[in-house]
């Protein structure tokens, strides 16, 4: 498996490369490349290989992860040759700002560690429960902040290197507020349908009902912070596009050293309640990440010399509103739908809930529901 850690870093070279021009969709598809090449390995490989055959289901599904990007590659300007380049500013500013950011991304796998040590001091279960929640709260926040985050940083950076901080800031307004208005009632709508939602996807086989309690537990507290996630992945990008990688590791290794803090103290606090003590290690993940988010965005408005707070604050309202009447309505589908079967329980939810949050938004007048109506029109018209 080993050659798959340098095929995913010029992978990532690459991906950089086309997002910078504005290329997102190839990119975004290289995730799935690399599970085709799991799966592959776990049907074709493994009946035959063994635990080699998932081996290198691995290392095939890392060479798709970079060859579906060679095309689109080839397509854009220039010439690419291997080269250590440190005669190049650019790659020494490369260097100086990768050594921040190596140590926040230790600092957060020591936090992983210290988190699934406390989950195996807890009643057998707790581990899976937490890895299974966390991955379950990670699908909206992938959905919403991260396709946000890397569609907004390359004008971040075209913004700051322009010494456009006006322009910068509105961009970042915008992006802030189109988080947090889908995070919101995806916080909401998660917590509510943590229940029906999780029978759906994995309870079968050995994963039973007690499974199914253990992992909608720890979803419940993830999911309260699902806002949190979303806002620290915008901001760390903007911090990025600003040259700045010091500010939002020290900001998140202060907010993991809080985590490591909480987990403690929750997880007793949890234990003496009587609830099941690994969910306050969701609880704890949450409540830091919160922490993080509001320090982010102290430093970003000095930054910036302010963040059109009004602005995102208004749309934080409304999104509270609308999600608020969603709820209601959830509440109600589910007591009538309480008997069906998970799949009319989770999916309708989420038609339902979605339905329910659009009519909210359109009938408080929110400019982007407005917005995305017309670029429907467009599209259909085209088509």
């Amino acid at each position: 498996m080993l050659p798959s850690a340098a095929l995913f870093g010029v992978s990532g070279l690459v991906m950089g490369v086309l997002n910078a021009n504005q290329v997102f969709f190839i990119p975004a598809l290289t995730p799935s490349m690399y599970q085709l090449g799991l799966i592959f390995g776990v049907l074709a490989l493994s009946p035959r290989m063994g635990i080699y055959g998932l081996a290198w289901g691995v290392l095939i599904g890392a060479g798709l992860h970079l060859g579906l990007q060679i095309p689109a590659l080839s397509k854009l300007k220039g010439h690419y040759s291997p080269a250590l380049g440190l005669e190049d500013p650019a790659v020494r500013e490369v260097a100086r700002l990768l050594g921040p950011r190596l140590l926040g991304v230790a600092v957060v796998q020591l936090n992983f560690w210290v988190n699934t040590r406390l989950a195996s001091l807890q009643p057998e279960g707790s581990v899976t429960a937490i890895v299974t929640a966390f991955a379950l709260m990670l699908m909206p926040q992938a959905a919403i902040a991260q396709s946000v985050a890397i569609a907004a940083m390359p004008t971040f950076a075209a913004q700051h290197a322009l010494g456009r901080l006006d322009e910068m800031r509105r961009s970042l307004a915008d992006s802030l507020r189109g988080v947090l208005l889908l995070a919101i009632p995806a916080s909401l709508g998660l917590i509510l349908l943590r229940q029906p939602v999780i029978v759906l996807l994995y309870q079968r086989g050995a994963f039973d009902a007690r499974s199914t309690e253990l992992v909608a537990w720890a979803l419940l507290w993830y999911a309260a912070g699902l806002v949190g996630h979303c806002l620290v992945e915008v901001l760390a990008r903007a911090f990025y596009a600003l040259h700045d990688t010091k500010t939002p590791v020290m900001v998140g290794a202060v907010a993991m050293g809080l985590n490591v803090a909480f987990s403690v103290l929750f997880s007793a606090l949890f234990v003496h309640v009587g609830w099941l003590p690994h969910g306050g290690l969701a609880l704890a993940n949450s409540l830091a990440t919160a922490l993080e988010a509001g320090g982010l965005i102290f430093y970003m408005r000095h930054r910036l010399n302010g963040m059109q707070g009004g602005f995102i604050l208004r749309g934080s309202l409304q999104a509270v509103i609308g999600a608020l009447a969603m709820s209601v309505g959830l509440g109600l589908w589910l007591m009538w739908a309480e008997i069906s079967s998970s799949w009319l329980s989770a999916l309708g939810g989420v038609a339902i809930g979605g339905a329910i949050y659009t009519a909210a938004m359109w009938a408080m007048g929110v400019k982007e529901t407005r917005a995305l109506a017309r670029a429907f029109r467009k599209f259909v018209a085209r088509a």
